[in-house]
């Protein structure tokens, strides 16, 4: 479909690329600083490598919790401003940013009171040193999780306005001051990695506290604090309605991720340390899938909400075009520098032959695979067809993701190359089941304007 068959269409090409391109800095952002984090955290040995890397997946699972939620408060706001009605999309901001608090501070509290039994319940029986290192970080990490899922909830309804400047500007404060909070701990005072894990700490908390202010602007079409803090239970399951199944989602997802490196930490030091370097590197090659997954909830969202159907498909078209072109472009560059940026890890040769690897599987697979088995399933969710890609991503994962890297990883004794073979399986399996789904048109049927 030609873009001059679509009449009155609701974002021009440059209302696109304001909205992806700070999107994209915001992604690459964010896996920029991880990879400092890592290279200056490895300055400390492989054991407080590998305890960052453990607590970091169990980081991700709790983060992309929050991001479910926000992406559900993002999409019923989305959706209402696609009707017009920017009184009701003040409502449901109010509502994300109580119940995003509330869940936070629970989640906080969990993991302070039961961190120990809660690495050894993920990771089994770690190294002594491995261990001490991860619950520094998980402590220091457990405190920020409120500042972090209110920043996730505050960034999500500036990107539903088709703003995502602001959250960019932010991020990159953020990071800045992370960055340079983790060299003037780490090298400065010595403190290994409790200074990363304070940096985080600092820079999450003043990154959530600036786009939280921002956000109670009145001008905006979306603006915080207009209601008072009141329970709205209607508002609050419209959200969770949304945000439950993608959170269930993305939490089995990254529940299974982290299940699969304990199968890696018992091959011992220097494969957890080679995964966790290979994750910082091969999550760039993504970077353009993740920010328009981002991109297409707003779009696609307000398509939804006017009832829009062939602007939503003209999008997802345009959009996941792009997505795989610069999929393509960012994938092999990673696997071209990937040689250069691996002299900058203070680790053992042996270390960095098995990361470089696994990022060989991992961006090689990723240029065919990934939009289609990540990105699409944005357009589902953004249409209220939240159910489907939940079950489906659970099913792969469990099957898939685990079930094959035992098989795989410890059944054949190919270790974590045997994790990530598996992985690529269950990309297939998801890439396969989305885009039927999409090209079915059932996900057409399920939102209802109120």
């Amino acid at each position: 479909m030609r873009e001059k068959e679509i009449k009155g269409t609701l974002f021009s090409n440059q209302a696109l690329w304001w909205l992806i391109a700070p999107l994209v800095v915001e992604q690459i952002l964010a896996v920029t600083v991880g990879m400092v984090d890592t290279v200056m955290v490895s300055s400390a040995g492989e054991a407080a490598t590998s305890g960052v890397s453990l607590v970091d997946m169990i980081n991700t699972l709790i983060i992309n919790i929050f991001a479910a939620i926000a992406t559900g408060g993002a999409v019923v706001s989305s959706q209402y401003l696609g009707q017009k009605d920017k009184n009701k999309a003040c409502q449901a901001a109010d509502q994300l940013l109580l119940i995003t608090g509330i869940i936070a501070v629970g989640i906080m509290v969990l993991c302070l009171i039961f961190r120990r039994p809660f690495l050894s319940i993920l990771y089994g029986e770690i190294e002594a040193d491995v261990m001490q290192n991860a619950l520094i970080y998980l402590i220091l990490s457990a405190l920020s999780y409120p500042f972090l899922a209110v920043y996730n909830s505050c960034a999500a309804l500036f990107r539903s306005m088709g703003n995502s400047r602001i959250s960019m500007q932010v991020s990159i404060l953020m990071n800045v001051m992370n960055a340079v909070g983790d060299y003037v701990f780490i090298f400065g005072f010595h403190w290994g990695v409790a200074g990363a894990a304070l940096a985080s700490l600092i820079s999450r908390m003043t990154a959530c506290v600036i786009l939280y202010l921002r956000l109670r602007n009145p001008v905006l079409d979306i603006h915080a604090g207009v209601h008072g803090i009141h329970w709205d239970g209607r508002m609050i399951h419209r959200i969770l309605n949304i945000g439950i199944p993608s959170g269930v989602e993305n939490s089995i997802f990254q529940l299974g991720r982290v299940l699969v490196v304990g199968i890696i930490a018992g091959f011992g030091t220097i494969q957890i340390a080679a995964n966790a370097v290979a994750n910082n590197l091969d999550s760039m090659g993504v970077l353009p899938g993740s920010a328009m997954n981002l991109a297409m909830i707003t779009v696609i969202g307000q398509c939804v909400g006017a009832g829009d159907y062939d602007q939503a498909q003209y999008y997802t078209k345009k959009l996941m075009t792009v997505t795989y072109a610069v999929n393509m472009v960012t994938c092999l560059a990673v696997l071209g520098a990937m040689p250069m940026i691996l002299n900058l890890y203070g680790l053992s040769d042996e270390t960095l032959a098995l990361a470089s690897t696994l990022v060989l599987i991992h961006d090689g697979c990723a240029i065919l695979l990934w939009p289609s088995a990540f990105t699409l399933t944005s357009v589902l969710r953004a249409a209220n067809d939240v159910k489907f890609p939940m079950v489906v991503s659970i099913g792969s994962m469990i099957v898939f993701r685990i079930g094959l890297s035992y098989i795989v990883a410890i059944g054949m004794g190919l270790g974590a190359i045997g994790v990530w073979i598996a992985m690529v399986v269950d990309w297939i399996v998801r890439a396969s089941f989305f885009i039927w789904r999409y090209r079915s048109g059932r996900w057409k049927i399920y939102y209802r304007a109120e």
